[in-house]
């Protein structure tokens, strides 16, 4: 399954850049956006999407590939302006030139604007296959993206005087993950409802994940700039639970993500790849049980 997904995700994005590389589209964004998209991280967030419409049956995968699409296209928008100078100015993002170190800030906003288009672009294309699913997915995309609780919602908090912690993390990280375990079941024709907590605890757990990789890691080993969070006196579970108990908790919430796979006829290829992906997110000198 981790192959099949992995496939379908980089296809359905190449097919959107494709299409903001045609004419008469200004070479540089063209090329500012492909950068920013490929080659690409982990793709947690899509594969976990079409591995719920999978475990479903999908019996729509043009949307289901819609939908997945959209998610990495907003992630991707969102790394872009985070990387900016007037946030966390990082000069490096998976182990490149982030955007605005390459084509200069003006084409970074740009390019991460542009994106966000191209994500709601990219639903409204397949909407014809089904039009009532594809308006639920926009509406699952753009609340997890939006305010009061999406990906904007939650690089806001940053600019707040005093950060509510946990609302935070559900906005910037946990929201996209909640998008895409509740868009997959949309796609499939499921109920969203019983799906929304295996996003929520993936998306708690790569927020732990990434804390301590924030805290202990080096920019060789995480391309790009670490020690971010105490840069900018940003909430981090290292700092508030140790090494160890962000360790624990990270172990206990990809266990909890695998216990809430509601019951379907791919639950076990999808335990698999929830564990697969666990693996690829956790410290790898730390983490013991995530194995």
């Amino acid at each position: 399954m981790a192959t099949e997904t992995g496939s379908r995700v980089e296809a359905a994005l190449d097919a959107v850049l494709r299409r903001a590389e045609t004419q008469p589209s200004p070479p540089t964004l063209a090329a500012a956006m492909r950068h920013a998209v490929f080659p690409g991280g982990g793709r947690v967030r899509p594969r976990l999407l079409l591995a719920v419409a999978g475990a479903c049956g999908d019996p729509r995968p043009a949307l289901s590939d819609a939908a997945a699409a959209a998610i990495e296209l907003l992630h991707c928008a969102s790394l872009v302006h985070d990387d900016m100078p007037c946030f966390d100015d990082a000069a490096t993002r998976r182990g490149r030139p982030s955007v605005h170190a390459a084509f200069g800030a003006p084409l970074a906003l740009l390019t991460g604007d542009a994106l966000i288009v191209a994500a709601f672009e990219t639903l409204a294309r397949a909407a014809p296959a089904d039009p009532q699913t594809a308006a639920a997915l926009s509406l699952i995309v753009a609340r997890a993206v939006g305010a009061p609780g999406g990906i904007v919602a939650g690089q806001a908090w940053e600019s707040e005087p005093q950060i509510d912690v946990a609302a935070y993390h559900r906005a910037k990280t946990g929201a996209l993950f909640v998008a895409a375990s509740t868009g997959g079941a949309v796609a499939a024709g499921r109920d969203p409802g019983p799906w929304r907590v295996i996003g929520e605890k993936l998306g708690e757990a790569y927020q732990v994940a990434d804390d301590l990789a924030d805290a202990l890691g080096c920019e060789a080993d995480l391309g790009k700039p670490a020690g971010q969070d105490a840069a900018h006196a940003r909430p981090n579970a290292v700092r508030s639970l140790g090494v160890g108990g962000a360790v624990a908790r990270l172990e206990g919430l990809v266990r909890e993500a695998v216990a809430s796979i509601p019951p379907c006829p791919g639950a076990g290829a999808l335990a698999d790849l929830v564990m697969l992906q666990a693996r690829r997110l956790a410290p790898k000198d730390l983490v013991r049980s995530v194995a």
